[in-house]
């Protein structure tokens, strides 16, 4: 059914919420994974059903009303208290549950969130599942904003006070090169700065994180390609135009590059990350422990232990928590 003026929706007040707060139209477009043009309908159906102006939408960034400044108060509290409505009735039979919105970093596509579903599916009957594929950074922020109800994903930090987490994985970064250009036996170090760096990009949590980590050690590596592509990456190092530093579930998604490929650890301090899975507390009764439960069997059999019969030094990096 068509939502049409004269009727306030949930939709309609978490869209004015995302204007809000993202100053701009199109930004809470992109935060809510719509359209510019349905957010802005969706704001005039709601000023429409409320019969005020609440935004005003000729300034940058977007600002709000006297009546704008009200209703934003009262914004947060409807969706809360729609928010906590599922739950209790989630928490009451969640067999029942008709709907689970899933956000998986794109390292588990391949193997990882295919076992995953399945296992769900066995025990969530009747339910819908709805799966989105990203970075770290965007799963998180869309979790933040409600569109999202599960998220596994890199460890981003301080968790906000509205969050349950459950680490499920650490994993040690490695050096990936062109096989047999860099001979373990010498300096590695001063062999890896003599190749130029094929970088993960800086648009990414993760990219942040390496950079980061290489200033700290004081290191200033070039570089020629920036991409955020682990299958780009990896062919052109297999290619022999440059080395990398990944995490090793980037390697178990493209083993096809394996031949062309020597891995082995920093020659520098380590740099670990954590997997996580994250949603909101006491949203979904025990759903996000499930997901943890579940995931750390299908992560044993299809990352940890393929990675060290491979790579055996990695049985030090990868470890399930």
């Amino acid at each position: 059914m068509v939502d049409g003026p004269g009727r306030i929706t949930l939709w309609g007040v978490e869209v004015f919420v995302a204007t809000a707060e993202e100053g701009s139209i199109s930004a809470a477009a992109r935060r809510l994974g719509a359209s510019p043009s349905a957010v802005s309908q969706q704001l005039t159906n709601l000023e429409n059903a409320i019969g005020a102006t609440l935004l005003v939408r000729n300034t940058r960034p977007v600002g709000l009303t006297p009546a704008g400044e009200m209703f934003r108060r009262r914004a947060s509290s409807i969706l809360n208290e729609a928010a906590l409505a599922r739950a209790e009735l989630s928490n009451a039979q969640m067999t029942r549950l008709t709907r689970l919105r899933l956000g998986a970093i794109e390292d588990f596509e391949a193997d990882v969130t295919p076992s995953l579903l399945t296992v769900l599916a066995d025990q969530l009957t009747g339910c819908q599942f709805q799966l989105e594929t990203g970075a770290s950074h965007s799963l998180h922020d869309q979790l933040d904003a409600r569109g999202l109800d599960v998220v596994i994903a890199a460890d981003m930090g301080a968790h906000p006070d509205w969050a349950e987490a459950h680490p499920i994985l650490t994993e040690g970064f490695v050096v990936v090169a062109p096989v047999q250009q860099v001979d373990r036996a010498g300096d590695v170090l001063a062999q890896l700065q003599s190749l130029p760096l094929v970088q993960y990009t800086t648009r990414h949590y993760m990219g942040q994180l390496l950079a980061a980590h290489l200033a700290r050690q004081n290191l200033i590596l070039s570089h020629r390609f920036e991409l955020d592509s682990y299958h780009a990456i990896l062919a052109l190092v297999a290619q022999g135009k440059g080395w990398s530093i990944l995490p090793p579930l980037a390697l178990m998604r493209a083993r096809r590059f394996w031949p062309g490929l020597d891995v082995f650890e920093l020659p520098f301090a380590q740099l670990h990350r954590t997997i996580t899975v994250t949603a909101r507390k006491d949203m979904l009764g025990d759903i996000p422990t499930q997901v943890a439960a579940q995931l750390k069997p299908i992560l044993q059999a299809e990352v940890v232990t393929p990675a060290i019969q491979a790579y055996p030094f990695m049985k030090k990096l990868l470890k399930l928590l």
